[in-house]
């Protein structure tokens, strides 16, 4: 009798054991409903990484264009100092030189 025992408790612990494994289980659907939803959370997030990219490089188009702008505006401002220059040298030299003795 005794052996009968023996004999049944290795049967009676794979038993136990198999139904608390097959317990802690998950099931196909749900673990298929929980890669869908991390797969939805992952294409929400690469769209919203997408549209900063998008703006990203709006915004360096515009600081680029805006910089070619400020270059040109430069350029003009040293051809006007320039001619200002030139300008200030003119006045300069006609208040220096002697009056003209009028014609008459």
């Amino acid at each position: 009798m005794m052996k009968t025992r023996i004999a049944k408790l290795p049967l009676a612990a794979a038993l136990v054991l198999g139904g608390l494994g097959l317990s802690a289980c998950a099931t196909q659907d749900y673990v298929n409903h929980r890669i869908a939803e991390v797969n939805d959370h992952l294409s929400a997030v690469e769209a919203k990484a997408n549209q900063a990219d998008q703006k990203a490089d709006a915004a360096m188009s515009a600081a680029q264009a805006a910089q070619a702008s400020a270059t040109q505006a430069n350029q003009r401002v040293d051809q006007l100092s320039g001619q200002v220059n030139t300008i200030q040298q003119q006045v300069q030299e006609l208040q220096q030189a002697p009056p003209k003795a009028p014609r008459g």
